[in-house]
């Protein structure tokens, strides 16, 4: 299968190493030094038991027009940086390609091939201008929920953190040829990559806890356990998970833990710092449009409200907003 990561960074840059190493043909769209690295040296994957393999892929280059046509595009980047590329990936795409969207946060296609009064809504959190929309073929996308926690340690090597696991689904929630297809794909590189009919529901799942502890701990720099054990913050997220709870519910989710217990299990990660505290100490972009503003979104759309969420969003952009405009980090050393 010819394919292609767009946004081969840290979650993208492991499953080229792997979808390559299992015989597909790859090409890895990237940029800057972690380019020039895979150009001369190929990518290197450092797995948790401390195993390394090493990919050279078909080509690596910062330019999609250059990848040619592809059997199945991998969307790796952040949900924010989507837009951006939206308008080449039809140079990669032939009826049958289908296109994986890996982002966080409530996907720009949440409400496309959902039935009810709701469907066909665009999510103008993710795609204020529904440019991704226009140019991304609905029917080519497949849905996902990404487990597994990486980290670039250097330009051409990443380390794997924990985890193997990328839910898939087709968002009308069909069990088709494509979905198997690209779920065999996967399942041969190494990965767990089970099929859901569902994937609605297994994307909130995730969200659920990142729309609270990923503002919570950027506003805070406190771990995952932190937040959990200090009893304030623990019923901050408890209340923003409450209101998203109902939100979800109103949309058909079927949540398949409690809330307390998604709570423990945020709790027994341990000392790890979020995504978003991480983005907070290396001055880059919060992904607060996805894995926030989407939610509140979607509270308007359902009539439901979400004052907690909006409250601590408030506080979250306007941090954003001060370290974007003072191109600044923020870190407790």
């Amino acid at each position: 299968m010819k394919i292609c990561v767009v946004g081969a960074g840290a979650i993208g840059g492991m499953l080229g190493v792997k979808l390559a190493l299992s015989g597909h043909e790859v090409t890895l769209i990237m940029r800057g030094a972690n380019l020039e690295a895979v150009t001369q040296n190929g990518l290197r994957l450092i797995e948790v038991n401390g195993t390394e393999l090493l990919a050279r892929p078909v080509l690596a280059t910062s330019s999609i027009a250059a990848a040619g046509v592809q059997d199945m595009v991998i969307l790796g980047m952040k949900a924010h940086q989507v837009a951006a590329v939206a308008a080449d990936l039809p140079q990669l795409m032939h009826e049958g390609t289908r296109v994986v969207t890996m982002q966080n946060g409530i996907p720009w296609w949440y409400f496309h091939k959902l039935p009810g009064a709701y469907s066909g809504l665009p999510v103008r959190a993710v795609d204020p201008d529904g440019v991704i929309a226009q140019y991304i073929p609905i029917n080519s996308v497949i849905g996902s929920v990404v487990y597994p926690a990486s980290e670039v340690i250097r330009p051409g090597v990443i380390k794997v953190i924990e985890g193997n696991r990328f839910t898939l689904g087709e968002i009308d929630g069909t069990d088709t040829p494509g979905i198997r297809a690209v779920s065999d794909a996967f399942k041969a590189a190494g990965f767990k990559a089970p099929v859901s009919t569902d994937i609605r529901s297994e994307i909130w799942l995730k969200v659920w806890g990142n729309l609270s502890f990923n503002p919570i701990s950027a506003l805070t720099h406190a771990t995952l356990e932190d937040i959990c054990q200090y009893s304030p913050t623990r019923d901050l997220a408890a209340a923003m998970m409450t209101e998203a709870k109902l939100i979800g519910e109103k949309l058909g989710v079927q949540f398949k833990v409690s809330l307390e217990k998604r709570i423990a299990g945020a709790q027994a990660v341990g000392q790890h710092k979020t995504s978003m505290l991480q983005d907070v100490e290396q001055g880059r972009a919060l992904e607060l449009q996805a894995l926030v503003a989407s939610v509140m979104e979607l509270g308007q759309v359902t009539q439901t409200p979400t004052p907690t969420i909006n409250a601590v969003y408030a506080l979250a952009s306007l941090l954003a907003k001060n370290l974007q405009q003072h191109n600044a980090t923020l870190r407790i050393s």
